[in-house]
């Protein structure tokens, strides 16, 4: 089982939440070829909306790879991202900023925000763990 973070703005991962899947880095296919049945993935949002610059710097959402189907689906306007099936989590917006001296992945505490810049990253368990139990009121449902 491995861990991972999408970075995406909250207004684009609540359009996922609703219908229960995932894009990563603008609808690439190869993020998601990565990830694999069972493993779970984290949302960090630096912004509230796409196209506007209100920061938000939370993990918004988590969830479970549910199957082994990476698919496109036609947005419209000749955009056809590339989509996995995620079993989500009820969960609550975690701010980063107390969490950065704790977080192993991010090395230099000074610029935290490095990690984050290609837009999808593997993280170790325990990282996992740490920003998990802190979105999830129910801990089984992290098993």
């Amino acid at each position: 089982m491995n861990y991972w973070i999408i970075v995406a703005s909250k207004d684009h991962i609540q359009r996922g939440l609703i219908d229960g899947f995932i894009q990563a880095n603008h609808g690439k296919a190869a993020p998601l070829k990565r990830m694999q049945l069972g493993d779970w993935v984290i949302f960090y949002s630096p912004k509230l909306e796409y196209e506007k610059p209100e920061k938000l710097q939370c993990f918004t959402a988590i969830g479970k790879i549910s199957d082994e189907n990476i698919y496109q689906h036609d947005m419209g306007g000749g955009f056809v991202p590339f989509r996995r099936n995620v079993e989500f989590l009820q969960a609550k917006d975690i701010p980063i900023l107390p969490l950065i001296n704790d977080l192993t992945f991010i090395k230099d505490k000074t610029h935290w925000g490095a990690p984050f810049r290609f837009g999808t990253l593997q993280i170790p368990e325990e990282d996992f763990r740490l920003i998990a139990e802190k979105m999830v009121e129910d801990q089984s449902l992290l098993k």
